[in-house]
């Protein structure tokens, strides 16, 4: 008996302890992810070539303080199913245009959670349509439980790694480079 009353006393404390140390936003502000869809991907050793070609293209200052974005982001194992003479070519100065509407294939104005492609995939009866910065439209379904992305070719990425959350968007890891044409 002394046991369960050790129990219940030691509960009540913890449970008073959790509701009066509460945050409070008014005191020290919001928080949130503090860095950007561009400093959280220079850091990872899974996007240099992804990097490589936003710096390139232009994109670096946008993906910075601009937003919020969603971004579908290549990993390097992903540009690996180009060919490597279509990735060079793509990273040369006077390739730009087409690099950046690459690019900007694999990017959404506003911040989407794997939820919100859910939620909008529910409504359209199993299949969501999004409007890319780019300005063709991607498709997203379902495959068992992964949420996969198809371009306009017919070509389709899976989502790996979802709901990175940034302070100007969220970004979604995907195992293929998809295109705008």
């Amino acid at each position: 008996m002394n046991t369960m009353k050790a129990m219940l006393a030691g509960s009540a404390l913890l449970c008073t302890l959790l509701t009066s140390a509460q945050y409070d936003p008014s005191t020290y502000g919001e928080i949130g992810p503090a860095y950007s869809i561009v400093e959280t991907t220079v850091e990872s050793d899974k996007h240099k070539t992804l990097m490589a070609a936003v710096m390139a293209a232009g994109l670096a200052d946008r993906l910075h303080s601009g937003g919020p974005y969603t971004v579908f982001a290549p990993s390097d194992e992903a540009f690996e199913t180009l060919t490597e003479d279509r990735l060079k070519t793509l990273l040369r100065p006077e390739n730009k245009k087409e690099l950046k509407a690459l690019l900007t294939y694999h990017m959404i104005a506003g911040k989407i959670t794997a939820s919100d492609i859910l939620k909008a995939m529910c409504r359209g009866e199993g299949s969501a349509s999004f409007t890319t910065l780019q300005g063709n439209k991607l498709r997203a379904t379902m495959d068992g439980i992964d949420i996969v992305l198809t371009d306009c070719l017919g070509n389709s990425a899976r989502i790996t790694n979802a709901d990175s959350d940034q302070c100007n968007g969220v970004i979604h890891v995907i195992d293929r480079v998809i295109a705008p044409r």
